[in-house]
């Protein structure tokens, strides 16, 4: 059976082809309450894939962690490398 037809502003990023991408781009709704919303989405998709689940394991945590260690280490790179060149002065 062959899928119905689903309007372009209804699909997700990995179900979009790649000569569509602008115009799905052109669909999304970039104003400070649509990127707002978008980023509630993805925090209740991460929470309930990782976060609510009946057998959790570390998984979800760890990459949480793992995330803001990144994140701190790229925010606090140039007074890291700063400091590593003033090590044996």
């Amino acid at each position: 059976m062959a899928d119905k037809a689903v309007a372009l502003a209804e699909k997700r990023l990995m179900d979009v082809k790649l000569g569509q991408i602008f115009s799905w781009l052109g669909t999304r709704d970039f104003t400070p309450n649509g990127l707002v919303g978008a980023v509630r989405r993805g925090h209740e998709r991460y929470f309930n894939k990782y976060i609510h689940v009946k057998k959790g394991g570390i998984g979800g945590v760890a990459m949480l962690l793992t995330g803001y260690v990144v994140l701190s280490y790229v925010w606090e790179y140039d007074h890291i490398k700063h400091d590593r060149w003033r090590k044996y002065h």
